[in-house]
């Protein structure tokens, strides 16, 4: 319950530096919470990858009275249920399909992630590599609205939109799969070629 957005972010951007000392060129991919992290750290330096691939991913303020309450509650509940925090429970459509989230999400740090949306929204016009946006329409934890802003905010000249139209929010998981393996491979091809 320690953790904060900071500690993910450093995670991920040494992950990064690992397998760009291993490998000529990276394309970075993140679902979720993972493409805020993603696009946090390619749009202040679109050098260290070939390209990034971001899957529902959240950019957007949450509303709500419990969101505005979000701060203090912190301090009082250091556990919240994740349909508190937003997150519909097993967001998948595919029929027998579990992504075996957490049914508590620890406040403080769910907050910490929460506080970094604005700013990450307004280094975004930075984001100048190829990117992929894949959004799911029927997204009950994050709505498309937020792979909206993305498209609207980011300046990159290869920009590939990809509406996955029969998954929920989990669509790694989902009837979308095969279409995600195959178009973000595509993708990683082809944006590894041009590098």
């Amino acid at each position: 319950m320690s953790t904060r957005y900071e500690d993910w972010r450093g995670e991920v951007s040494d992950g990064l530096s690992r397998l760009a000392a291993r490998t000529e060129r990276v394309v970075a991919l993140g679902l979720s919470m993972g493409g805020t992290l993603v696009l946090d750290l390619v749009s202040q330096d679109s050098k260290r990858v070939a390209g990034a691939v971001a899957i529902n991913t959240p950019v957007l303020d949450r509303k709500g009275i419990l969101v505005k309450m979000a701060p203090l509650l912190e301090h009082v509940l250091p556990l919240v249920p994740a349909s508190a925090a937003g997150l519909a429970r097993n967001d998948i459509a595919k029929p027998g399909m579990n992504e075996l989230a957490y049914s508590w999400v620890p406040a403080k740090s769910g907050n910490s992630l929460v506080r970094e949306f604005p700013r990450i929204r307004k280094q975004l016009p930075n984001l100048v590599c190829p990117i992929m946006v894949a959004y799911s329409r029927a997204d009950h934890s994050v709505p498309p609205e937020n792979s909206q802003a993305i498209l609207r905010a980011i300046r990159s000249k290869d920009v590939t939109e990809l509406p996955l139209e029969r998954s929920y929010h989990v669509a790694t998981l989902d009837y979308d799969l095969e279409l995600l393996e195959e178009r973000i491979t595509a993708f990683a091809d082809r944006v590894a070629a041009k590098a």
